[in-house]
């Protein structure tokens, strides 16, 4: 097995995109992190800007955030008033989006939860969904994901050598929740991403998570199996159901305090939760993945974000980061079951395996993709588009 050594990432030019190596003066953001990191003459990076510009636009604390929520809430129950259920959340039995769950509770709102299941859950993060189920009393609807063709586009990911294979876990429940969500008339989906703990994401480590034009040409170039069931939705359709069908992702905790420490001694409280001992780790894969796929392969430790992220809102200091950061990732022995578990429940051979880490990392960009504008994607609708401004304002 490679592992991951950030002091030879240090002195390796081409770790750091052809720059000596530099470190953030407030953060453990740095130079091995983002190509496109940049510092002021203090040493600040510009995810420090960046992170302040969006809580101070964005996250409201005190007595205006007790109001906006407040507001919010009294909105989502006008609208779903004799509805089933009066908005809809993803569950992923992680702590944001637990949280989420039992605020929801607390606030009075009847949400559908949803679950996507890709056949990774870790046996805890089965158990704390059935806890969050057994003390909200919401509905669940998981959606169980055929193991072949989700086994052939992860293979078809691995096989393109680009960064962001948990695309398609994203993609496909941003699929279910919008097509529930139409089904049962329902205008908010509660959204566990927040600034305070999840602010910080280079691009460079990521892919549009709504783009399916991407996830089809990188499954035709590579896949092996037809799909018939994965749920792949273009961009014109998620604009549609956004702006015509009135869609709205709200997120709720950007209205409170919210303070990664003390929510998740809230939901093991309340609601029986087991932590997992990382960010995302409720799932083997996402846990392989973040652990030591984006690492060894891309370079990427996901902890400088999260970590810096909490540093900029105050939550730990730099010191107390740089310490995490001396540590392994996650259990070496752990990491080790997991290689082989991963390698062989998606069919790779040994060889094949390790020759996956050799491979240079190719980008999301080299296959079809959506633009980031739906004018782009669709140039000849360009010649309705005054008339689309007319129906949304008679709307």
């Amino acid at each position: 097995m490679k592992s991951y050594n950030e002091e030879a990432l240090k002195n390796d030019p081409k770790a750091n995109f052809g720059r000596p190596y530099k470190q953030c003066t407030i953060s453990v953001m740095d130079t091995i992190a983002d190509p496109d990191i940049t510092f002021d003459e203090k040493g600040v990076s510009n995810y420090y800007k960046e992170f302040k510009k969006a809580k101070e636009q964005n996250v409201f604390n005190g007595e205006k955030g007790k109001q906006k929520l407040v507001d919010l809430v009294n909105q989502i129950k006008s609208k779903g008033k004799n509805k089933k259920y009066d908005c809809i959340t993803g569950v992923s039995g992680g702590v944001d989006s637990t949280y989420v769950a039992l605020k929801a509770k607390e606030l009075g709102l009847r949400p559908l939860i949803v679950h996507f299941d890709n056949g990774w859950n870790s046996e805890t993060a089965n158990k704390n969904i059935e806890n969050i189920i057994k003390n909200t009393g919401f509905d669940l609807y998981t959606l169980v994901v055929d193991w072949n063709e989700f086994r052939d586009l992860q293979r078809a990911y691995f096989k393109a050598n680009v960064v962001d294979i948990e695309a398609l876990t994203d993609h496909a429940i941003i699929c279910t929740l919008y097509k529930l969500a139409i089904e049962h008339n329902i205008e908010f989906i509660l959204s566990g991403a927040n600034v305070v703990t999840e602010q910080i994401l280079p691009r460079h480590w990521i892919w549009g998570k709504t783009d399916g034009k991407n996830i089809q040409a990188i499954h035709q170039e590579y896949g092996e199996v037809k799909l018939k069931t994965f749920p792949t939705y273009s961009a014109f359709k998620f604009e549609l159901f956004k702006k015509r069908k009135g869609l709205r992702s709200v997120r709720i905790l950007d209205y409170m305090e919210y303070n990664k420490k003390q929510a998740k001694s809230e939901i093991q409280e309340k609601l029986g939760w087991k932590d997992y001992g990382g960010k995302h780790f409720e799932s083997v894969f996402t846990r392989f993945y973040q652990g030591y796929i984006l690492p060894v392969k891309f370079g990427i430790d996901k902890r400088k974000a999260h970590l810096s992220t909490l540093i900029f809102d105050g939550q730990l200091t730099k010191e107390y980061a740089l310490e995490q950061l001396q540590l392994p990732i996650y259990d070496p022995d752990l990491m080790r079951e997991d290689y082989e578990f991963v390698r062989k429940k998606l069919g790779f051979s040994e060889e094949e395996f390790m020759n996956y880490f050799k491979a240079p990392r190719v980008e999301h960009s080299s296959f079809e993709h959506d633009k980031r504008n739906i004018w782009e994607n669709y140039p000849l609708f360009k010649v309705v588009k005054p008339l689309w401004k007319i129906i949304k304002k008679v709307k």
